[in-house]
């Protein structure tokens, strides 16, 4: 029963209010406590600039200036224990909403609101990574804000003018906490990336691990080791670091804090170390603790550290029940001028000018693909065929092809905003084709692209046609869909394997009796896994929301909530533009028209379907972003009231 858990109505519903002006208030909810230890952590990952919090969401409508407010008053908390608190970001910073994107330059507002937080450890993410200017920025810019707190273990900075390879910041950080004196060791990696732009360089985790440098520092002997990086915790690479680790260092506790996956997590390596990941979108602060530790110099014999995590809905009402303090004595001045210059900036930016009204809800992942609701399926069969268009070539047959994973947030039913265009995708991703493409190879393609990860590294397919220009097979296409499905590995694994049974079906291949087997496509909603949705006994007048399952067990979120359905999506989807009437008439060529970002995967695809052609067939469809035409759309298409 929910009542038998240890939870405590969020206090001060009555006089709470959202930070933002035009923001949802936040909802009371049963909470859980949070357990301190003697080193305790909050964490920030892949907040993408939702600094201003969810104007639509009241479980997570608190803004930058509230976690400012929050983590003073927690660091208050660490001093009146005795105990210590640190404050850690995993990077991903840039790209995702209209406070850094629609700025000229961009983030130009940003990066000082960024940094009114007083962050003990931070890292760069693949995103601050894609662009020349955003290198540069982060370069200039947030690494001198936070100086010797940023840490870069893998990262390289690449001067654009003498071609100078030097590390972005230092490879590591040692130093002693406030309060106890303990000595932390801290690292901060990026995952394998390789679509950086030039002026940065990142080495191979697995590389970076047996460099002298880190080896080396293996050997000291801190109280705890620190471990950030924009790192999923269920990915290779930080594998890698904690077994490179504790081959050198078998006794010291590991603290590993990721991010990049979009997802709460908590993953144990062993008894001595414990990783957490913190969600997205400003969504949740992640909170662990340590206890049980012992400081270098100790004698005395004790049992393994004891961990504990949280994943805190990003809502006052919360923070106002974790410092045990009220409307009234929880907003800081700091934090309430840094709510003051969110505010400034949205309206010099104008994010609230209304371009349209939505007239539903479109999920990402709470609709079934191609079903009404679907956000995929709007683009499909509204959108696309609207919007996609080269003037001098408006008559030709074509098929429109994006991922999914370049949406990046649901639409709520009502305003369509400045900002909103930003929240749902924030790319500068133009559009690219192929012309004249047969039919009987192109429409191939949307196949190959959805097959799942095992089409690709099947034994039969590895072949030169995978060589493509740059001699290089494509990366992994799950990489196409969003980061919280690449968090679901066992809906990409059922979606591969219906792919696998029916391409074998197509090509003529018979089962055990000679006959085709029939096929029943999957449901693809998640199950348990981490950060599935766990189904709760019936509570009334909760708020839909995280529901979390990690290797500690169902008892994680702060606040309890109403679970949310997750449909497996396709890594891409389609539209077939200007086709003949009658549905089994199909052109005999089309125009392959695709988002520039998939463009290492659609040459593959073509290959794989019997094309001869290379990135030197490639050309632009047309002018404008897909965010930009989006845009366009919505004004032409969502008038009304809301």
């Amino acid at each position: 029963m929910i009542t038998s858990l240890p939870l405590i109505l969020g206090t001060a519903a009555a006089v709470a209010r959202a930070a933002q002006p035009g923001a949802v208030e936040p909802v009371a909810a049963p909470m859980r406590n949070l357990t301190w230890g003697q080193l305790n952590f909050l964490h920030t990952t892949d907040t993408h600039g939702w600094l201003g919090g969810h104007f639509q969401e009241p479980q997570y409508s608190a803004d930058w200036g509230d976690y400012v407010s929050f983590a003073h008053h927690m660091r208050k908390q660490a001093d009146d224990k005795g105990s210590d608190l640190l404050l850690i970001d995993t990077g991903d910073r840039v790209e995702g909403n209209g406070l850094f994107d629609a700025s000229s330059p961009k983030g130009l507002y940003q990066y000082d609101i960024y940094a009114q937080q007083d962050v003990d450890i931070i890292c760069t993410g693949n995103h601050e990574l894609y662009q020349h200017y955003s290198i540069e920025r982060e370069h200039n810019t947030t690494l001198p804000n936070f100086k010797e707190n940023y840490v870069a273990s893998n990262l390289d900075y690449v001067d654009p003018e003498t071609g100078k390879q030097s590390p972005m910041a230092q490879r590591f950080r040692r130093f002693k906490t406030k309060n106890q004196g303990l000595d932390i060791i801290a690292f901060g990696f990026l995952f394998d990336f390789t679509g950086n732009a030039n002026n940065s360089a990142v080495q191979r985790v697995e590389d970076t691990v047996k460099e002298k440098w880190f080896l080396d520092v293996l050997k000291e002997k801190p109280d705890v080791f620190v471990v950030i990086g924009h790192v999923g915790l269920r990915m290779e690479e930080f594998e890698v670091i904690f077994k490179a680790m504790r081959q050198a260092n078998w006794h010291t506790p590991i603290t590993f804090f990721g991010g990049h996956a979009h997802v709460r997590d908590a993953r144990k390596f062993d008894s001595m170390s414990v990783a957490l990941a913190s969600g997205r979108y400003m969504e949740t602060i992640g909170w662990m603790s340590v206890d049980g530790l012992k400081k270098t110099g100790d004698v005395e014999t004790q049992a393994s550290p004891t961990f504990t995590r949280t994943y805190i809905d990003n809502n006052v009402l919360g923070m106002y029940h974790h410092t045990g303090l009220d409307e009234s004595t929880f907003h800081t001045d700091k934090g309430r001028k840094v709510t003051e210059m969110i505010d400034s900036a949205r309206k010099e930016l104008e994010l609230d000018r209304k371009f349209g009204c939505a007239p539903r809800d479109y999920w990402m992942s709470r609709a079934r693909f191609n079903e009404d609701g679907n956000i995929y399926k709007l683009l499909m069969d509204e959108v696309f065929p609207d919007i996609i268009v080269n003037e001098d070539r408006r008559n030709q047959s074509r098929l429109a092809i994006m991922n999914t994973g370049g949406i990046r947030f649901d639409i709520f039913k009502g305003a369509f905003t400045r900002d909103t265009t930003y929240i749902v995708s924030p790319f500068v991703s133009e559009f690219r084709y192929i012309p004249d493409v047969p039919y009987k190879i192109a429409s191939r393609i949307i196949g190959i692209l959805n097959s799942g990860s095992r089409i690709w590294v099947n034994p039969l397919l590895q072949s030169d046609i995978f060589h493509v220009d740059d001699d290089a097979p494509p990366r992994s296409n799950k990489l196409m869909s969003a980061p919280e499905q690449q968090a679901h590995p066992e809906l990409i694994k059922e979606a591969a394997d219906y792919f696998m049974k029916k391409l074998a079906a197509s090509s003529g291949r018979r089962g055990r009796r000679g006959r085709l087997a029939a096929l029943e496509e999957p449901e693809y909603m998640a199950e348990p896994q981490r950060d599935g949705q766990m189904p709760l006994t019936s509570q009334p007048d909760l708020i839909a929301g995280y529901t979390t399952k990690d290797d500690f067990g169902d008892d994680g979120d702060d606040t309890v909530h109403e679970p949310l359905e997750f449909y497996y999506q396709a890594n891409a989807f389609q539209s077939e533009i200007n086709f003949p009437a009658y549905h089994k008439d199909k052109p005999e060529n089309v125009d392959v028209v695709f988002i520039d970002f998939i463009q290492p995967w659609i040459i593959p695809a073509l290959k794989f379907s019997g094309g001869d052609y290379s990135d030197k067939d490639v050309r632009k469809y047309m002018e404008g972003t897909f965010t930009s035409k989006f845009a366009e759309w919505v004004g032409e298409n969502w008038q009304g009231d809301c």
